[in-house]
């Protein structure tokens, strides 16, 4: 899709940072994440959480445009500490956090002001 010369970037940039002696992984995307990319973030997060028993892992999506499908799919990853069978067939156990963007977290309460 173009807009006046501009062209959509689907593009997805991801860093994965280790720190086995915290037992941890944070695994950075930018981009577009779509439930078509989100596959391979998938196999970035099993490859990191196969490094170490107990890895805890950190998606961090909070500077990506995220559709909500694949945001969706990531909070069951999540909940369920499992990766989709078709990444991850034997479902290793998978301590996966999600820190998504802005625009997907729910809009915060509105607060009244004490007179």
């Amino acid at each position: 899709m173009h807009e006046q010369g501009n062209r959509l970037n689907h593009k997805l940039r991801v860093l994965v940072r280790l720190d086995l002696d915290c037992g941890q992984a944070e695994v950075a995307a930018q981009g577009h994440v779509t439930a078509r990319s989100l596959q391979a973030l998938y196999v970035v997060v099993k490859r990191a959480n196969h490094l170490k028993e107990g890895l805890h892992l950190v998606l961090d999506i909070s500077h990506a445009r995220v559709e909500p499908a694949a945001l969706e799919q990531l909070r069951e990853c999540s909940a369920s500490h499992h990766l989709p069978p078709a990444i991850d067939p034997l479902q290793s156990e998978c301590q996966l956090s999600i820190l998504a963007p802005a625009e997907n977290a729910p809009a915060p309460r509105p607060r009244r002001l004490a007179a």
